[in-house]
C-alpha cells in the first residue's frame, strides 16, 4: 500500500513513500535484504527504508544498513525515495515486500 508522495526538499526532484508488512516468519534476514538492496540499486533515486513508525531511516541500497534494521515478521517497513525514479522505486520495493521477497 503506497502512501501519498512525501514532501521533497527540492521541487525539481520527485518524492514518493509507501509501506508494507514483512510476511516472512523469520523477518528481514540476509536473503530478502539482498533482494531489496539489489532492487533499490536499479532505480535512479535516493531510497531509504525504516522498520516501524519510530525506526531510523537507512540507505536501502546498503545491504549492511538494511540488515541492521533487524525487522521482524509482521513489522511494517516504510519506504521513501527522492529522485527521477522515486515513484517507481517505492512501488517496486513495496511490491517486493508484499510478495514476501519472492520467497521460494
Amino acid at each position: 500500500m503506497t502512501d501519498a508522495p512525501a514532501e521533497s526538499a527540492d521541487p525539481n526532484q520527485p518524492a514518493a513513500s509507501g509501506q508494507a508488512k514483512i510476511l516472512d516468519p523469520t523477518g528481514l534476514h540476509a536473503r530478502p535484504a539482498v533482494k531489496l538492496t539489489k532492487l533499490a540499486k536499479t532505480h535512479e533515486a535516493t531510497v531509504e527504508i525504516r522498520a516501524g513508525e519510530e525506526g531510523k531511516w537507512v540507505n536501502a541500497k546498503s545491504p549492511n544498513a538494511v540488515m541492521k534494521l533487524k525487522a521482524g515478521s509482521g513489522e511494517i517497513l516504510f519506504v521513501r525515495a527522492e529522485g527521477a525514479q522515486a515513484s517507481e522505486a517505492v512501488n517496486a520495493l513495496v511490491a517486493l515486500i508484499e510478495r514476501d521477497f519472492d520467497a521460494e
